[in-house]
């Protein structure tokens, strides 16, 4: 049942391609003027939600309801209330920033001044300045992602949907949009949704962070009370031999609350870093064929909570374009599992 407050709403929603279950009777609850990160692998159902969310698929099967209106049965009414930019910014590279943003002001149904009213407000807001009298197809990636943001904030929506909003971008492209992300939230009071497949952006954005994994929230809370969640230190071990023997090893020590792998990595939560250490060490010189490469002790990250939840490494925390040419972006009938 939605709650009042509530901007985002999902009860038991499915979406299936055939027989192919892409997200897998979901509940979300967003509170009004809240920055909630989603996360999962690629192919976990993260941009199927979004999309059944922005009313460009419906659910299968449960219900779903964005400010207040239902997505399925009241779809125009949800348009007008969202922004949505995508991961595939659909600019054309003919026109300039402004026609595009002039043009984005009619379908909305705003009058020439008001669009230019608007358009003045978000110049500044979005940092696209000068560049408006350009065409798109001079912008720099971090440009067209500016201006894509600009076009999903042209009516002033309650909630703003962003789906990978700096992937592929530098750092200090991805720097100034995630300051613009705080200001619309701080200043204009508005709820984000924001799909991601970068940990250190939805742990530094996020008041709180959902974590999909197989088409079903698997983690949900504040990023610090996930990383609670999970143990008080972690140490990280690199190993070259049988993994699962070094595993085994070191799973069997009183102070070892739970291990992951992940290739050669072993990463353990326990109670006591420090004093968990030496036992390690001394577990795993004499398991046959291990050799020990790397041994660190740190502090819980959002890393090792998508890891827990998940059983996978997120490819794109390094911030590697490549590492996330294949997000599930383009091709819904391929996302699950």
């Amino acid at each position: 049942m939605e709650l009042p407050g509530t901007a985002i709403a999902a009860e038991g929603v499915e979406r299936r391609f055939g027989d192919l279950v892409a997200v897998d009777r979901v509940d979300i609850a967003v509170r009004a003027g809240e920055i909630y990160g989603f996360l999962g692998p690629n192919g976990a159902g993260k941009s199927t939600l979004t999309r059944v969310l922005c009313t460009l698929l419906r659910p299968t099967s449960g219900r779903a309801t964005v400010a207040g209106h239902d997505v399925a049965t009241e779809a125009d009414q949800v348009r007008l209330r969202v922004g949505v930019a995508l991961q595939e910014a659909a600019l054309d590279d003919r026109q300039t920033g402004a026609e595009m943003l002039a043009l984005q002001g009619r379908f909305y149904g705003l009058t020439r001044a008001a669009t230019r009213a608007r358009v003045a407000e978000l110049t500044d807001l979005v940092d696209i300045g000068s560049a408006l009298g350009r065409r798109v197809g001079t912008y720099s990636g971090g440009m067209k992602r500016r201006l894509d943001l600009a076009l999903a904030l042209v009516h002033d929506p309650e909630v703003l949907f962003l789906d990978e909003p700096t992937t592929g971008l530098d750092p200090v492209s991805r720097s100034r949009i995630w300051e613009e992300v705080r200001r619309l939230n701080k200043e204009l009071g508005m709820t984000v949704f924001l799909t991601t497949q970068y940990l250190e952006e939805a742990d530094e954005l996020s008041d709180r962070v959902g974590i999909i994994n197989r088409g079903r929230l698997v983690a949900e809370g504040t990023p610090e009370s996930l990383k609670r969640a999970i143990g008080t230190d972690v140490v990280v071990v690199r190993v070259e031999g049988p993994v699962e023997d070094a595993r085994r090893a070191v799973r069997s020590l009183d102070v070892v609350r739970r291990v992951d792998t992940s290739g050669g990595t072993l990463t353990v939560s326990v109670s006591d870093g420090p004093s968990a250490i030496s036992p390690m060490a001394v577990a795993l010189s004499r398991v046959p064929g291990v050799t020990v490469q790397e041994l660190s002790l740190r502090r819980p990250s959002l890393e090792d909570v998508f890891l827990s939840a998940t059983g996978e490494r997120m490819a794109g925390r390094r911030l590697d374009a490549e590492a996330s040419r294949g997000a599930e972006g383009g091709r819904p009938d391929t996302e699950a599992s």
